[in-house]
């Protein structure tokens, strides 16, 4: 599997799971010329923009690790374009980076 199927994986587990734990999901994959979101999510008023990571192993560190210091401002430039796009005024917003280790998957049942 190479890279962009298993963020692909990642990002659809990770849609699946946050709709089972109650977010509603605006969109994936946002965008812009700033950067981009994997996903955009609410819940109880509160919009989530949620950077995905997914590994295969921990060779290289935590899922956590790829995001850096030049993706956070890439998301935070990202997430106020869209924000400015948005005919809906949120209570809050927050930025979440989720992890996902697959080590082998034969078939998900979500």
């Amino acid at each position: 599997m190479d890279n962009k199927e298993l963020g692909k994986l990642g990002e659809e587990f990770t849609s699946k799971l946050l709709v089972r734990k109650g977010y509603r999901i605006i969109c994936r994959n946002f965008s812009c010329k700033f950067g981009e979101i994997d996903i955009v999510a609410v819940k109880n008023d509160i919009l989530y923009f949620c950077e995905v990571k997914t590994r295969q192993n921990l060779n290289f560190g935590v899922p956590s690790d790829a995001v850096t210091a030049g993706k956070r401002m890439h998301m935070k430039n990202a997430a106020s374009y869209y924000m400015q796009l948005s005919r809906y005024n949120y209570m809050a917003f927050e930025f979440k980076v989720i992890e996902i280790l697959i080590n082998e998957i034969d078939e998900v049942f979500i």
